[in-house]
């Protein structure tokens, strides 16, 4: 006998509360204790869903009150254009995670002081300026210090982001979690969560490849969140990092394109509505 619409509604928003709650756990009790995280805590700083607002069931589309994009409708159009763009491009493999390298290119200033470099200064810049970087996400570019910049092997601003994103990089595929809340109450939550999971996984693999060391975090044991370096300065350390990139790449397809899904259909609705 099929369940009743409102109690299939009810199995999924305990569901949601679940998964949210094991995923948040930690780093609420971090937050109580005023401890911070420099790994986990991007995804909130960073990020606008905040753990509140990501505790908050979303049923999708069919059932969002989509009236409420309507001031979004431009924002919603790029961000359909930016996921079909990327989405038909290929992806790069051969960036390395050198973005955070360029981020402390030459420069007394980190964001993670706290933790400390696992090189010396100089083997970082030697590797940047060895290797040169080949960067294609802005907001990761626009973090490079001056002297980084001319590393990259290319120029990147925000209006050429359309052109310039493609689904091997790792922080397009974070971006992915970021799409998925703009699309809110579009977005179902179960959607944001497998968002919210990839996300998390590729910010560990973000931080296991930069150069900082951090051994001094507690090791959260996992094949992917854990605290052993990804050493991208030698050849193993690459392919490690290349065949990671891979899988990410992989995992964020299906996600990027129910989300163009979902936007296309909103956009779809909010015409129909004007017309």
């Amino acid at each position: 006998m099929q369940e009743p619409l409102a109690a299939v509604g009810d199995v999924r928003v305990r569901r949601h509360h679940a998964r949210v709650d094991a995923a948040l756990a930690a780093h609420l009790d971090r937050a109580r204790r005023g401890i911070a995280h420099p790994v986990e805590d991007f995804l909130f700083e960073y990020y606008s869903e905040r753990p509140g607002r990501l505790r908050q069931f979303e049923p999708g589309l069919p059932n969002a009150d989509v009236a409420v994009l309507r001031p979004r409708l431009d924002g919603i159009r790029w961000i359909r254009d930016l996921l079909a763009a990327t989405d038909r491009r290929p992806p790069a493999f051969g960036c390395f995670g050198l973005h955070e390298w360029a981020m402390v290119h030459r420069s007394s200033r980190v964001r993670h002081r706290h933790l400390g470099l696992r090189l010396s200064d100089d083997e970082v810049a030697a590797t940047v300026e060895e290797r040169g970087v080949r960067c294609t996400h802005f907001d990761a570019y626009r973090f490079f210090t001056p002297t980084a910049l001319p590393h990259n092997d290319r120029v990147l601003t925000r209006a050429g982001q359309l052109t310039d994103d493609q689904p091997g990089c790792l922080h397009t595929t974070m971006d992915l979690y970021k799409w998925a809340g703009k699309l809110r109450p579009a977005t179902p939550s179960e959607l944001i969560m497998d968002c919210f999971d990839l996300a998390m996984d590729v910010r560990w693999v973000d931080m296991r490849a930069s150069p900082y060391d951090l051994s001094s975090l507690p090791d959260p044991g996992g094949p992917i969140r854990t605290t052993s370096p990804i050493m991208i300065e030698t050849t193993p350390g690459r392919a490690e990092y290349v065949a990671l990139q891979r899988e990410f790449a992989d995992r964020g397809q299906p996600l990027r394109r129910q989300l163009l899904e979902i936007a296309e259909q909103a956009l779809a609705v909010l015409d129909l509505q004007v017309g």
